[in-house]
């Protein structure tokens, strides 16, 4: 119990929801690209491939983070969590289909209604996800002491962790054994 002990380094409750409000932002810039492919009549612009490839690779590497560094950690600290984090990842293979679709439609210049329908989908999908995964997860992520890289469990959208001097390296699925609030 080192003086780095009393100071909980991450506060996961708070980036997970963080990071989904920044994924969807990211999801509504990429909405307003297509609204104004429209306008121009261009469907599938630089921008739009920018902005469309940028929001599938965060929201792809913030499963991708979940799935390989969170929900195991979760399911060894909260066994009777088992079937919510199967059911989330089972999210995350849905909505990999739907961001699979979204990028083949870009790739293709589809029409910017297509585009319209294929993020319809996918934010109806998505928001449906995070506000279940909050539901079930927030309270346990309060009390969650996890010493992974913040970034390595909630993808390129969530800030980076520092460590207060002194503080230990990093160990993946580590515990400090305190019990949370």
């Amino acid at each position: 119990m080192g003086e780095g002990e009393e100071t909980r380094l991450v506060a996961w409750s708070r980036e997970l929801r963080a990071v989904h409000e920044r994924l969807r932002e990211a999801l509504a810039v990429t909405r307003t690209a297509v609204a104004q492919g429209v306008e121009a009549a261009e469907p599938a612009t630089r921008e739009l491939l920018l902005f469309c490839h940028g929001f599938c690779a965060a929201l792809s590497g913030h499963h991708e983070g979940e799935d390989r560094e969170l929900f195991p950690a979760l399911a060894q600290q909260h066994p009777h969590l088992r079937d919510t984090l199967r059911q989330l990842q089972q999210d995350h293979s849905m909505i990999a289909h739907l961001l699979a679709g979204l990028q083949s439609a870009v790739q293709r210049t589809a029409s910017p209604a297509e585009l319209d329908r294929h993020l319809d989908g996918l934010a109806a999908v998505v928001e449906s996800h995070f506000r279940y995964e909050e539901r079930q997860l927030l309270r346990v992520l309060e009390a969650l002491d996890l010493d992974v890289d913040v970034s390595a469990a909630l993808g390129p959208l969530s800030a980076p962790r520092r460590r207060p001097p002194g503080a230990p390296a990093s160990r993946p699925g580590g515990r400090r054994g305190s019990s949370g609030s």
